[in-house]
C-alpha cells in the first residue's frame, strides 16, 4: 500500500512480506527509496492497508496475517512521561476502555475453561471418535539465485512439531537466522 505514514506530506510505501517483515520506505530522492523502519511478525501477511482505525489523529498500519490475524501499528504514543513527582492520571474514556478489556479477557478464560472441560468430558466417554482435524497449509518452495539453494516453508494454523522431507537424492540442509527447527538426519535403506 502506500500511505503518508510519517506525515511529511508524501507517501510512504508499506510492504508486508511472506517471511513477517512489514517495512516502510520513504522516497526522499528520486532515485532509491529508503527503509524508514521495519516490524517482524512471526507469520506471513496476507495484506496490509494504511489509514486512521482507532483513534483521530494517529495514523496506523493494519496488517492480516496468514492465520487471520489482524495487527496494527499506531502512531499514536504509547507511553506519556509525566514532570518529577507527578502521577500518571488516566483518562476515563482509558479507564473505561482498560475495565472493558479486562472484563472480555476474563471472559474468555472462563469460555475456555467451560471448552476445556467439555472436551475432557467427550474424549473420555464411550462414544468419543478421534479424528485429525482438517487445515490448510501454506507453503513455498522457491528457488534463491544467490546461493542456488531452495527455500522451503510451510505455515499451517496450528504448531508444526515435526516435519519430514524425503528425497532420492542426497540433501544438505542450510541453517537460516529465522529457523527455530532443530534438524536430524538419518538415513533411509536404499530398497
Amino acid at each position: 500500500d502506500s500511505f503518508d505514514i510519517l506525515g511529511d506530506g508524501v507517501k510512504e510505501l508499506l510492504v508486508g512480506r511472506d517471511d513477517g517483515m512489514i517495512e516502510i520506505y520513504n522516497f526522499e530522492s528520486a532515485d532509491d527509496p529508503v527503509l524508514r523502519h521495519d516490524y517482524a511478525l512471526s507469520e506471513s501477511i496476507a495484506s496490509i492497508q494504511g489509514g486512521c482505525v482507532g483513534k483521530d489523529g494517529y495514523d496506523e498500519i493494519l496488517a492480516a496475517t496468514y492465520s487471520g490475524w489482524l495487527t496494527g501499528l499506531t502512531t499514536e504514543p504509547v507511553h506519556r512521561e509525566g514532570g518529577s513527582g507527578e502521577e500518571l492520571k488516566l483518562s476515563q474514556e482509558m479507564q473505561s476502555k482498560i475495565s472493558s478489556l479486562r472484563n472480555e479477557l476474563e471472559q474468555l478464560q472462563i469460555k475456555v475453561l467451560q471448552e476445556r472441560d467439555k472436551y475432557q468430558q467427550s474424549s473420555q466417554s464411550s462414544t468419543a471418535v478421534s479424528s485429525v482435524p482438517a487445515f490448510s497449509v501454506n507453503d513455498k518452495f522457491t528457488l534463491n539465485k544467490d546461493d542456488a539453494s531452495y527455500s522451503l516453508i510451510l505455515e499451517v494454523q496450528t504448531a508444526i512439531d515435526n516435519v519430514l522431507v524425503q528425497s532420492d537424492v542426497p540433501l544438505d540442509l542450510l541453517d537460516v537466522d529465522k529457523n527455530s527447527a532443530v534438524v536430524s538426519f538419518s538415513s533411509c535403506d536404499s530398497e
